[in-house]
């Protein structure tokens, strides 16, 4: 103790002790309010405050902390106000998510905090992220993220982990390890002694601190921290603590030995650090009195004050607005000057001339630098870029997509590669729970664009042929393009760029080489959101999109006595809906080829829009054409039967029979 008294002043000694204390007695508080029914759940942090308020202390104001639901001390040792927190837990309108989240799922850039989702895990990925962007405009900070002994065994720890590692990313891993992950005790979770052994394995330097004793936290932390800002590396903390109360209050605690429990009541940072204060004459009983009634004033009149705030009045119109960052399309014309050049091309300037454009535009991916990507689109990149922009990544989408998230945070642009569409199912999580629902939640968008090489047609099996668009046009949060030409890919994909929402950018594989179109060398915009009239006609309606138009241009150019409208989606999230209704008008008739499997599919919604809001003007049924029912398969002669092309032909005859 000695050692404290000579390195920390009164004042911080005394800051640390109300840092610690004001949460404690808003959760006493939350307690209460919850057995009268006034808040319908609460993760309580009691007896794990040290180490929320040591960390926090230890940061500047400006450093970004990515705390858990029993994390409440730093939201409070950052300053925001009491009756802040309260509108949130309550779902009041001045909480940080207006009601659409609940008590700790939410972050504020005004006060550096990113707050987490239910899956834990994400928080690690999106971390780095943040890390990465500070590292990137040489920045000396530190990013703190927070898990627990639980999600210590999610993918996304150890994908977090070993990317920070890699990069060599100033983040702090803080570890609360409380016993329980809910009530599986650690020795059910994990087959090390220590969770900061896992450190090693990523060659990651890792500490073992005592959680319940706030000098010990803060000083080491303190220490810590100022040495990453100067010599940029990840640290993994495990902090040796206790949860004494349930996960949550409904699940309490039967499943803890009572004994366990009585043994670390007496370790309780609070009460263990009022008495050294108190023995050290820092403070006295009546100093300690009179901060409580203080503290205790603040929370009720607080709570009052929110008490007293009307419930968030449903609006449909806001609802819907807010699930986008808004974002007004600037249209930039093209040059005359005209080359012509392959879908993989396109894409390829398309990338080139957004990172000129946007000189702080990160690539993101496997291969994609020294090697190009796999479909050498981003080939010579590097070199014209450096390495600091074009980004080769470990196998870990998980994690990648979420330091697309981390990077936004902090106000930097990135475009992920998904070296096949089919990989997204390992990071599918962030894509659907993160990137596309954070502005909804609390106003912050993520400005990252994902590009899919998908399709079939070129004998790639199972793994490296499918065209997902389905599970993400699905997702509310999310926009979904897919041009089938060059021209449009690369309008499309810049815009995409611009645009600071979350864009799946589908690319199809067999059109990479096959398809060529004169292009504009120069930097251009396209709208998303406009379908494209490839042909006009009268006697039906066409609608297709990716490869599919082109399946139907070969079909009408062998059939030139067949007069249709054959549309290109072009985007499919958000949908040109009435371009096709006013198409289906004139003809009368309809038919939607994708290459995608028939059930759920875009062809799907599209029926169902058009027999809604366009029923009095259909002559015949509307019809789908799509690929079988199965998995795509790898010969060619099952691949052939299993798309769609020659059924196309077929539906499409019997509509105009009918």
């Amino acid at each position: 103790m000695d050692y404290f008294m000579k390195h920390l002043n009164h004042g911080m000694l005394c800051n640390l002790y109300e840092n610690m204390l004001k949460p404690r007695m808003i959760e006493e508080k939350m307690l209460l309010l919850l057995r009268q029914g006034k808040i319908s759940k609460w993760f309580s942090g009691i007896g794990q405050e040290a180490i929320s308020v040591g960390v926090t202390m230890a940061l500047n104001d400006d450093e970004y902390i990515l705390p858990m639901h029993r994390n409440l001390a730093v939201f409070t040792t950052r300053g925001i106000p009491i009756k802040r927190l309260f509108a949130q837990w309550q779902g009041k309108a001045s909480g940080f998510t207006k009601g659409r989240d609940r008590s700790f799922h939410f972050g504020t850039q005004d006060y550096k905090i990113v707050g987490m989702i239910s899956h834990l895990g994400p928080q690690l990925g999106v971390a780095d992220g943040i890390a990465l962007a500070a590292k990137l405009k040489n920045k000396n900070q530190v990013t703190a993220v927070f898990t627990g002994d639980g999600g210590t065994s999610e993918g996304d720890f150890h994908e977090a982990l070993n990317v920070a590692s890699v990069w060599q990313l100033p983040v702090l891993f803080c570890v609360e390890n409380n016993g329980y992950g809910l009530s599986t005790p650690t020795s059910e979770q994990y087959n090390c002694k220590n969770i900061a052994d896992k450190g090693l394995g990523y060659g990651m330097e890792s500490h073992i601190i005592d959680g319940n004793n706030i000098l010990d936290v803060y000083t080491r932390i303190s220490a810590l921290i100022k040495d990453i800002r100067v010599n940029p590396r990840p640290v993994l903390i495990e902090f040796k603590t206790f949860r004494v109360r349930g996960h949550e209050e409904a699940s309490g605690t039967k499943y803890v030995p009572q004994e366990l429990i009585n043994a670390w009541i007496k370790k309780d940072p609070l009460t263990n650090f009022e008495n050294f204060l108190l023995k050290e004459q820092v403070l006295s009983e009546s100093i300690m009195a009179s901060m409580k009634k203080r503290i205790a004033e603040e929370i009720n009149q607080h709570i009052e004050i929110i008490n007293k705030e009307e419930y968030v009045v449903p609006n449909k119109t806001k609802e819907l607005h807010d699930v986008f960052k808004n974002y007004k399309y600037q249209e930039v014309i093209s040059g005359n000057n005209l080359k012509e050049i392959r879908l993989v091309d396109a894409i390829s300037d398309g990338l080139k001339e957004s990172m000129e454009k946007h000189e702080d535009l990160v690539i993101m991916g496997q291969d994609v630098a020294e090697y190009g990507g796999v479909f050498k689109i981003t080939e010579g990149f590097i070199e014209k870029f450096g390495k600091e922009r074009v980004r080769n990544t470990p196998i870990c989408e998980s994690a990648i997509v979420e330091t697309a998230m981390g990077l936004s945070i902090a106000g930097i642009k990135s475009v992920v590669e998904m070296q096949f569409a089919d990989f997204v199912s390992s990071g599918f999580n962030p894509v659907v729970n993160y990137l596309a629902k954070t502005h909804y939640r609390w106003g912050q968008n993520a400005d990252v664009v994902i590009r899919m090489p998908c399709g079939g047609g070129i004998g790639a099996g199972p793994f490296h042929s499918q065209t997902n668009e389905a599970w993400f046009t699905k997702t509310p949060g999310l926009k979904v393009v897919y041009p089938a030409f060059p021209y449009d890919a690369k309008g499309l994909l810049i815009t995409s760029i611009n645009d600071p929402n979350p864009v799946l950018f589908f690319e199809h594989k067999g059109l990479y080489r096959r398809i060529r179109q004169d292009v504009p060398t120069s930097y251009y915009t396209l709208p998303l959101g406009k379908a494209s009239i490839i042909r006009s006609g009268e006697a039906v309606t066409i609608v297709s999109y990716g490869a599919g138009v082109h399946w139907a241009m070969d079909t009408l150019n062998e059939h030139s006595e067949i007069s249709a409208d054959l549309i290109d989606l072009r985007t499919l999230q958000p949908l040109d809906i009435q371009t096709i209704y006013n198409s289906v008008k004139k003809t009368g008739k309809l038919i939607i080829l994708q290459e995608d499997s028939m059930f759920g599919g875009i062809a799907s919604d599209i029926s169902a829009l058009v027999a809604e809001h366009c029923f009095e003007f259909l002559d015949a049924p509307i019809k789908r054409v799509a690929s079988l029912e199965t998995p795509i398969p790898f010969s060619k002669q099952l691949e052939d039967q299993y798309l769609p092309i020659e059924r196309f032909l077929l539906s499409l005859k019997e509509l105009l029979a009918y």
